[in-house]
């Protein structure tokens, strides 16, 4: 085996037992990187240097007896989270020379268990898409078929785990951007309940939405990096101060699901474009964890069909206020020619933003401007309640619910490029944990035609414990996360 395709467990164990020094797991996997990264474009940036150097550093800690789970491991961070020093492009022109002056909350925590950084992994500009071919720099290919997208807009966090080119990363769920490209690329992917990691240093798109989850090979390594990047942060007015349980060795204990209760939502069965494997491996999934003691139950989520709709009022309107900060004056590019103030912002917003982003810009200026607020962003906003109500009656009577995380498999590169309705219609069992805040996580449960599908699990706010014990046992029945895509 190559050390690249280790899991974290893995490598920690060897690491720990000196048989390999992180120096030459971290070179593996920027070998591989150089190997293969020309054809899946996971990376924007890719720091050998800062990576070999950290890796050296975390050796001197390891034969000090340093051997925390993620000393010496390479991974790989989405380029919206702020690194100090090192570029952070939120995957726009506009920010193509923004260094930051300080790490993310959740880079010192990484950094504080001697983590490595091979990188900044590519992604739909500020977050915004779920093919990730809204990247201002380059398209990322899915591993399991380059003519495929790997979903969005964490596809270059999804694809490099899937690629090998990290044992791991970081990615950011606003909608679905964690689970749907963790579906699409056969690997693992949590967004935890928000405010569980703190969302200091991450580029904001919609302040209300967004949270930093992990994507893993297993779900034993995303229960390693949920240890390491969640808890309290007095600098984000987010963060909730609820005691973290060690997600590691609630696994390790593995109580198994005997008993626990899985809703079905019957929404979810009757939506329009549902893919027939899809289903039908969702539903295979749910007959395997009944095998293993698990009892479903149909609930009902009755405001979904206005999640959608309710979704693309309020993201919108809140990356319209956010990214008005984007106008050449303190930080990132600016335009080399105008004439006046006024012009310099509109032409260097213009030049630096994409089209995704300008439309969703004026659609949430649009929806809170003087006469509209009360028609859009009020009733969105009613939508978002009624949906969180939805949620807390479902979970009096079950303990997780379970649906398909995209209604289809991966589609080629170019698909719905002229069809912004049908990438956001992608999202449709996706981002309802968004608005209620509820924690979710892909788990690899079929192929179709070779391309991975994913089983979708949401749990009670604060109760990831359970969504990756359900998880983890699921895992443990099947063999679909033992796929690795063939890459020359």
């Amino acid at each position: 085996m190559n050390l690249y395709e280790l899991s974290i467990e893995e490598a920690n164990k060897l690491l720990t037992k000196k048989e390999i020094s992180s120096k030459e797991l971290t070179q593996s996997v920027l070998d591989r990187i150089d190997a293969v990264d020309e054809k899946v474009g996971a990376y924007i940036t890719v720091d050998h240097a800062g990576a070999l150097k950290a890796a050296d550093d975390a050796d001197k800690k390891i034969q000090n007896g340093d051997t925390k789970a993620l000393t010496g491991i390479p991974l790989g961070i989405k380029d919206l989270i702020c690194t100090d020093g090192l570029l952070t492009t939120c995957g726009s022109k506009i920010l193509s020379n923004f260094e930051p002056p300080y790490d993310a909350t959740v880079i010192e925590k990484l950094k504080s268990e001697n983590a490595v950084f091979t990188g900044k992994l590519n992604m739909d500009e500020f977050a915004m898409g779920s093919t990730t071919e809204n990247s201002s720099f380059k398209n990322t290919c899915n591993p399991f078929d380059l003519s495929r997208i790997p979903g969005g807009s964490s596809g270059g966090s999804a694809a490099s785990v899937a690629a090998g080119i990290c044992l791991g990363s970081l990615g950011s769920d606003t909608g679905g951007s964690i689970r749907q490209p963790a579906s699409h690329c056969g690997v693992v992917g949590m967004k935890p309940t928000y405010g569980r990691v703190s969302r200091y240093g991450l580029v904001a798109f919609a302040s209300s939405l967004d949270q930093i989850g992990p994507l893993a090979k297993n779900v034993t390594d995303c229960a390693i990096i949920m240890d390491a990047i969640s808890g309290y942060d007095r600098r984000d007015s987010t963060s909730v101060d609820e005691k973290v349980p060690d997600f590691y060795e609630a696994i390790k204990r593995n109580g198994g699901v005997k008993g626990l209760k899985i809703g079905i939502p019957k929404e979810y069965n009757s939506t329009e474009g549902l893919d027939p494997k899809v289903s039908e491996s969702v539903n295979n999934a749910i007959a395997e964890l009944e095998k293993l003691g698990a009892q479903t139950i149909e609930i009902s989520l009755p405001n979904t069909e206005y999640a959608v709709a309710a979704y693309y009022v309020l993201a919108p309107s809140e990356a319209s206020s956010n990214l008005a900060r984007y106008d050449g004056v303190r930080y990132g590019v600016r335009t080399e020619k105008s004439e006046n103030l006024i012009d310099m912002y509109h032409k260097t917003r213009t030049e630096g933003f994409g089209d995704e982003v300008k439309r969703r810009i004026i659609i949430g200026t649009y929806a809170l401007s003087s006469g509209y607020y009360d028609a859009y962003y009020k009733k969105a906003s009613q939508i978002r309640t009624l949906i969180m109500d939805d949620f807390k009656k479902a979970f009096e009577v079950c303990d997780v619910i379970a649906s398909p995380v995209a209604p289809t498999p991966a589609t080629l590169i170019g698909e719905n490029a002229d069809d912004p309705l049908a990438m956001y219609l992608s999202d449709v069992f996706t981002l309802s944990a968004n608005l209620a805040g509820v924690p979710g996580i892909s788990v690899p449960c079929g192929f179709s035609d070779g391309l991975p599908i994913g089983l979708q699990l949401m749990g009670k706010h604060f109760d990831e414990e359970t969504l990756l014990r359900v998880a983890y046992n699921y895992e443990q029945a099947t063999d679909y996360m033992l796929k690795i895509p063939e890459l020359v």
